[in-house]
């Protein structure tokens, strides 16, 4: 056995592991920071607050008479408030038995109905807050294209490119005017596949017609993770020169041609820098989400394109970058939502449910591109841990919440019994889903 060549395996498996328990230690801490300072500010005390389960590593208690812990397998965290019996809230009746009144106020079982339900709600409610700060930031660093289509940068290709220049804002693409970027896109989309396109544009004040490269060529931008290009090595910045000997110079050329390969092995002649390379891979079929709702079946082989240049930028005011931050937010939640309504009714594959090692190859992969790429897959992750948590189920908030709405309409909470059967009910329910998941990532 060649336990050198070895090493790199085991070095990709242990960034992988390294990888999900930094982004799952970050969403639960978010999470679980929601329900105790929002517990706090209602007057529920937290005996302990704690990162992983299992043996205790570090731990210290504060002023407020909170035990902040480590814990030896770090898998998840929980808070567990004054009068809970574990980790789950459940009820410790016969710790409350003994406590006073005031006492009691200070309990998550003998608190004011709203101050539960806001405490309970406050995890997935900070998940998604996370999930937007993200985004803002990401947005005022990065900024947004401008509405005009003016070049920022050019991408490097092999088509002619030293005629358009940065800072050109294009009036034209071809005959058709392009006052803004709208129009500019649906000009580009409408050309025929080409290596080159005439743009007309205004260049320091004169108007200027020029032949450039096609708008959209076909370009990786992006490579997905756990895909067909990256299993084959294909990077960001490939360009995509033939398919099985036929030449390509439009994204939707490869688009059209990986789509029709029926999952068939793909012979791809690829410009990198300069040089020629083969690759070979076998597209995946993908269930993708449509922007007017619902998924389509598709063959694809896990690369995204865009325009031949990165439009000219501007940094957006505040309230535009949290406007923009909460539609992407809510883009991911609608987009979750709708994928688990269409597994459920079989219109699309169950195999697009990840367990923890399907998550855990995308955060390896998310780190594997980068701070930025990590971060907003932490933005990602964390609307989905949000989401997942308001489902109704028993031991999820969701299902606190429900309890909670009982209460509120019939005056009264569930009785000790029915909660302790339900919260067994919701256990083998998370339970079940987590091994569908598991069982999905190996069978899939």
């Amino acid at each position: 056995m060649d336990l050198i060549g070895l090493i790199p395996s085991f070095g990709n498996v242990a960034f992988t592991i390294a990888a999900f328990i930094v982004a799952l230690l970050v969403i639960v801490t978010v999470h679980e920071y929601g329900h105790y300072i929002v517990g706090r500010w209602t007057g529920i005390k937290a005996d302990v607050f704690s990162l992983g389960f299992g043996p205790v590593i570090w731990s210290r208690m504060d002023r407020h008479g909170t035990r902040w812990q480590i814990a030896s397998l770090p898998l998840g965290g929980y808070v567990k408030f004054r009068g809970d019996a574990d980790a789950a809230s459940g009820k410790d009746g016969a710790a409350m038995s003994r406590l006073t009144p005031e006492e009691r106020r200070a309990t998550m079982h003998g608190a004011p109905l709203w101050a539960r339900a806001a405490t309970v709600a406050a995890g997935p409610v900070f998940n998604f807050i996370f999930s937007v700060l993200i985004f803002v930031g990401f947005f005022l660093s990065t900024g947004v294209s401008e509405d005009t289509p003016t070049v920022g940068r050019l991408k490097p290709t092999p088509f002619a490119s030293e005629s358009l220049l940065p800072g050109d804002r294009i009036t034209a693409l071809g005959a058709a005017e392009t006052p803004d970027m709208a129009s500019f896109v649906e000009a580009a989309r409408a050309l025929p596949p080409a290596d080159t396109a005439t743009y007309t544009v205004d260049r320091a004040g004169s108007s200027v017609t020029v032949d450039g490269p096609y708008p959209f060529p076909p370009v990786a931008d992006s490579i997905t993770p756990n895909s067909a290009a990256q299993d084959a090595g294909l990077a960001p910045g490939d360009v995509i020169r033939a398919i099985d000997g036929t030449p390509v110079s439009s994204f939707e050329q490869l688009r059209s041609i990986v789509g029709a390969s029926d999952g068939r092995k793909l012979h791809l002649t690829v410009w990198r820098a300069g040089e020629t390379r083969e690759f070979a891979l076998v597209p995946q079929r993908r269930d993708v989400p449509l922007t007017e709702g619902g998924f389509e079946t598709r063959w694809l082989i896990g690369m995204s394109g865009g325009l031949v240049f990165e439009p000219q930028t501007r940094t957006p005011g505040v309230v535009e970058a949290v406007t923009l931050a909460g539609s992407e937010t809510w883009r991911i939640a609608t987009t979750s939502l709708s994928g688990l309504w269409h597994m459920a009714v079989g219109k699309i594959s169950s195999c697009n449910l990840q367990g923890a090692i399907g998550i855990a190859e995308s955060s390896g992969d998310a780190a594997a591109g980068g701070l930025q790429s990590f971060i907003l897959f932490l933005a990602g992750l964390s609307t989905a841990v949000g989401l997942l948590n308001l489902f109704p189920i028993p031991v999820l908030d969701g299902g606190h919440l429900v309890f909670h709405a009982y209460e509120a309409v019939a005056g009264r909470p569930p009785s000790d019994r029915v909660l302790r059967v339900l919260m067994m009910i919701g256990l083998t329910i998370v339970l079940g889903l987590m091994v569908y998941g598991l069982s999905n990532d190996v069978l899939c």
